[in-house]
């Protein structure tokens, strides 16, 4: 495994190892650096943040699933400012690269978090575009192509670092999207979000979440995952941070193959902290066992019937 080159890149920036831990699975990190040095990861994308301060949704607001779970958190975070003063000083301990993901209600709200966050010095910037546009009446900038470049253009106009935007599959066809946003200067892209899913209570026949739906994450959307990176590394030609359902070494090296630069663990975390360190080792594994210098030779690898 040591022969193995580990280190890839994602829109310029150098990973150590293709390992990024996904926004909104990992918190800011310091609950995980208990276990190991954070510096063990390529990356953290840390959890999602708004302009101000979100309470999130009320409880329950988790729920399991026979392969993975429903969350409707409502992006609970203590604001861009806040992570900028005291989560950002922490991260920026550890040598790992630290993206920003971003969500905002309006383009403007957008803009001035990638200004912030450009200036504090994360090294990039993950744009949550499954956010609701409150001035198209609450229609998820993700969900048109339209409304999708307009974020993606002004995320781009404030941002002095590397943009990523983060691909909802919500969608009729995830690679028009892409090409919208590809268009509008995104540097990279990140797929896939969590899918809409719902679970009912059969006694009480209350939905189990309470906000009713939630997004589904876990090993239940790999195969959806590995589709959809496949097909958008198809469509255009930018970096992908691929994720949905890894919680093994296959499982990264199959999004690699369909075309990802890099790969996200998430709700693998929860059941078990060290399973972004575990993927890591795997994915190396499988790179020497089949001959490779390098994980990155993984990348778009996939041999279609």
């Amino acid at each position: 495994m040591s022969k193995v080159e580990l280190s890839v890149e994602l829109a310029g920036v150098k990973l150590k190892n293709p390992i990024v831990v996904a926004s909104g699975t990992f918190g800011f990190g310091r609950e995980y650096g208990q276990f190991y040095d954070l510096s063990e990861l390529g990356g953290i994308c840390a959890k999602g943040l708004t302009l101000h301060r979100r309470e999130g949704n009320p409880p329950p607001r988790i729920a399991e699933t026979p392969m993975g779970i429903l969350n409707s958190v409502g992006l609970q975070n203590p604001g861009v400012d806040a992570f900028i003063a005291e989560e950002l000083p922490e991260l920026r301990k550890h040598d790992l690269a630290v993206i920003a993901n971003i969500s905002g209600n309006t383009p403007e709200e957008y803009g001035i978090m990638c200004e912030k966050l450009s200036a504090a010095g994360v090294d990039m910037i993950e744009v949550n575009i499954s956010c609701p546009n409150v001035k198209a009446g609450g229609l998820a900038y993700g969900t048109k192509p339209e409304l999708a470049a307009e974020v993606t253009k002004v995320a781009k106009e404030h941002a002095a670092v590397p943009v990523m935007v983060k691909l909802s599959p919500n969608v009729t066809d995830i690679t028009e999207i892409a090409r919208a946003v590809a268009d509008a200067g995104a540097d990279a892209l990140s797929l896939i979000n969590t899918l809409r899913g719902m679970r009912i209570d059969v006694n009480t026949r209350r939905p189990i979440l309470k906000m009713n739906t939630g997004g589904l994450s876990g090993p239940a959307v790999l195969p959806l995952a590995v589709r959809m990176v496949w097909e958008v590394a198809s469509a255009v030609n930018l970096p992908i941070l691929g994720m949905g359902g890894v919680a093994k070494g296959e499982d990264a090296a199959q999004l690699m193959l369909a075309g990802a630069s890099a790969v996200a663990v998430g709700t693998a975390c929860f059941a078990d902290p060290y399973a972004p360190i575990k993927v890591r080792d795997e994915l190396a594994e499988i790179a020497c066992a089949q001959g490779l210098g390098k994980v990155s030779d993984l990348t778009g690898g996939v041999r279609p019937w």
